[in-house]
């Protein structure tokens, strides 16, 4: 059995250089925020099986509301130093022991999955290591004035990012003799294991793997959110269910119609937001409505779909995409849709977390024909349109 792996990422600083407003892993990145971006990116690996978040006391708030939806543990209160963050992270892991733990911080949004990998597979076989690109500018030590002493040999320089990777207890070993020893300003993790006499390797780190330091990082990382967002899919989703023999609503969309008549199904037969589920799913490949949610599953009886909607919307999310466009189609005689039309597409808005502008709802007849003519059902075709970042 391959050794479990946790991922600490941190988001406790204050980022001063990063010019006036909230702190940096807040704020927006094409409609999503860096700390959000990079607990996606670990949810969403399949060799990471804990993510474990470190924040500032001030920023409860602000953390709760970036990792809405977000299946995490409670987040750790970080402290007055990068040091004193990752020993209060790793504390809170201790007891779920995991075998290899990653530190990564929250301004590095754009993590691949990737670079994840060659994280864990340095980790495991080192129990150290760190990603590293070459320096490639030439470099100069100067003195005070501004005058140069000499050109210093850059073939041996590396320039580190994280995540970094770790043996679980090595490191949290060599933090608790940093603190006894009084020691609390290694810059990184790196140095404190170095410290603490363990050898550190190097893997290939990414040029995109950058750290949002200063305005003129945020200005970068707009670009790169928008230009990473290039692989545009668009998928179907098609659902049907049944009227049941009698009843006094329908549920479509999220909103409760009333008729004279209820749809039968396990869950509350939400056929529009079923139909809408499975095309998110689809433009992710990622299943669909039954693989995840069941029917033979008692927990999903007469459940509201609603949370089936919310769990495909966050699928796109961790895979640092954006849903761009929902657009659904109710095939049936009764009940009249046009009045609810916007109730619909406000309640998919909500539910889908986009703005109501990215949703269109339709509906139409089939003049009679088949069993929505003969009005024995309705059917629902949707189609999603999202943007993912290549390689995701």
């Amino acid at each position: 059995m391959a050794d479990s792996v946790a991922a600490l990422v941190l988001a406790a600083g204050r980022g001063l250089r990063s010019g006036p407003g909230i702190p940096k892993q807040y704020r927006d990145l094409d409609k999503t925020s860096a700390v959000r971006s990079s607990l996606g990116r670990f949810l969403a690996h399949a060799g990471i099986a804990d993510v474990q978040a470190v924040i500032h006391g001030d920023d409860q708030d602000l953390f709760a509301k970036a990792s809405e939806g977000l299946v995490l543990p409670k987040p750790v209160l970080g402290g007055a130093t990068r040091q004193a963050s990752v020993l209060a992270g790793l504390l809170a892991l201790e007891a779920r022991s995991p075998d290899l733990v990653l530190v990564h911080d929250a301004a590095r949004p754009f993590v691949s999955a990737e670079l994840i990998n060659r994280a864990i597979a340095a980790g495991r076989a080192s129990g150290a290591a760190v990603p590293a690109l070459p320096v490639s500018d030439t470099v100069k030590e100067v003195d005070a004035a501004g005058r140069i002493l000499r050109t210093i040999d850059r073939t041996t320089l590396r320039t580190v990012q994280t995540p970094q990777a770790f043996g679980f207890k090595a490191l949290l070993a060599a933090h608790r003799r940093a603190q006894d020893a009084g020691l609390n300003e290694f810059s990184d993790d790196a140095a404190l294991v170095e410290w603490a006499g363990m050898t550190v390797t190097v893997f290939e780190g990414e040029s995109t793997n950058m750290k949002l330091t200063t305005p003129d990082d945020f200005a970068r990382a707009h670009e790169m959110s928008l230009s990473r967002q290039g692989d545009v899919r668009t998928a179907m989703g098609f659902d049907v269910h049944a009227f049941a023999p009698d009843g006094d609503h329908v549920i479509i969309g999220g909103i409760s119609i009333p008729f004279s008549r209820a749809l039968a199904g396990h869950s509350d037969a939400d056929v529009g937001l079923h139909a809408l589920v499975d095309a998110l799913l689809g433009a992710l490949s990622d299943g669909d409505i039954g693989a995840h949610f069941p029917p033979s599953d008692p927990k999903w009886k007469g459940a509201s779909s609603d949370q089936f909607l919310t769990f495909a919307a966050e699928r796109v999310r961790a895979r640092g995409g954006r849903i761009a466009h929902l657009d659904l189609t109710i095939v049936c005689e009764g009940p009249k849709i046009g009045p609810h039309r916007e109730a619909m597409r406000a309640s998919i808005a909500r539910i889908a977390g986009i703005d109501v502008s990215c949703v269109s709802v339709k509906a139409t007849t089939s003049e009679g024909l088949g069993f929505t003519g003969r009005g024995e059902g309705i059917a629902a075709y949707a189609t999603a349109t999202v943007r993912l970042p290549w390689g995701s």
